[in-house]
């Protein structure tokens, strides 16, 4: 069970290995992608279908729509299976759906539980400033990211990193430890262990509101917010009343001797005043209705208007 780019490398880790078997899959239905609203299949979906595996999109994971599931080799509601993989699949998993398989539902996790139960764990990783992350492979209980650890893998966290690199890199990091974590629980020889729950930590469901900037956070805040968030849901701030988009900054060693979220230039920099009198400095950002442009642009670009005004005047 999985939907987006981060399931594709497990999947195909187990349908490469001759251990494996995967008699189906579970994703989310199509749905509409970009500025057309394109009707796109799930990544899962289209790794799925290349290698003729059967595949299965309920609208809603009820007793009725699951219950339909079966091909020639095996049907859901019988148990003629070992277990359910699931990753990122999208949806809270009830009990009646978890007692299903013979060995349960096992998930892989992007984040070294207990820390970041929940749905943003990658960003949170980034925004908070933890210097390692990693994945969890777990058994699935009833409650969120809860279930006992059968195995988990750290990779640092780069001061480069933003959602989408950390995001593929985890991924990768995931598939390579499912196959034989997956098959020496099958067989026993791996225990589950439980959490230390004491310890969890959770993080939300992100929403594009939670990109706008808090300029009276310190400049590394933010600037591991802009990483953290990108590309989704983005970060952005208002400049003369319009939105502006902020893609890519570096933390200035200028002192920012004003109120926090002034905009203020240097040599060839666009910066922006932050809690503490640190500084951000704009690299790439986005005006409202434009392309992605340099803050170099942008800053030519406002003094080009206010010349050409002047002009006509």
């Amino acid at each position: 069970m999985g939907t987006p780019d981060f399931a594709v490398p497990a999947l195909k880790a187990l349908i490469q290995d001759s251990r494996f078997e995967v008699a189906g899959v579970i994703t989310q239905p199509d749905s509409p992608v970009g500025r057309h609203a394109s009707i796109t299949p799930p990544p899962v979906k289209v790794v799925a279908e290349e290698n003729k595996i059967p595949v299965f999109q309920p609208k809603k994971l009820d007793r009725s729509s699951v219950f339909e599931i079966r091909t020639s080799k095996f049907e859901l509601r019988n148990s003629n299976y070992d277990a359910v993989v699931v990753v990122a699949y999208g949806k809270i998993l009830p009990q009646w759906f978890l007692d299903l398989p013979k060995h349960g539902v096992i998930n892989v996790h992007a984040s070294l539980l207990p820390r970041w139960r929940g749905a943003s764990p990658i960003q949170s990783a980034i925004a908070t400033g933890d210097k390692k992350t990693g994945v969890t492979i777990m058994k699935i209980d009833a409650q969120l990211d809860h279930g006992p650890i059968l195995a988990a893998q750290e990779t640092a966290t780069l001061k480069t990193d933003t959602a989408e690199s950390l995001h593929d890199r985890l991924a990768e990091l995931g598939a390579k430890l499912l196959p034989d974590t997956l098959a020496d629980y099958l067989s026993g020889k791996l225990k589950p262990r439980e959490q230390d729950h004491d310890a969890a930590t959770t993080c939300r469901t992100l929403k594009r509101e939670n990109g706008k900037i808090d300029w009276t956070k310190s400049a590394e805040e933010i600037e591991r917010l802009v990483r953290a968030y990108h590309p989704w849901p983005g970060t952005w701030t208002e400049y003369k009343g319009k939105r502006l988009k902020i893609l890519q900054t570096k933390i200035s060693s200028e002192t920012a001797d004003r109120e926090p979220g002034e905009f203020f230039s240097a040599p060839h920099k666009l910066l922006v005043a932050c809690e503490d009198k640190t500084a951000l400095e704009l690299v790439m950002i986005q005006p409202e209705g434009k392309k992605p442009m340099t803050a170099h642009e942008f800053v030519s670009g406002q003094k080009t208007t206010l010349v050409s005004h002047l002009i006509r005047s």
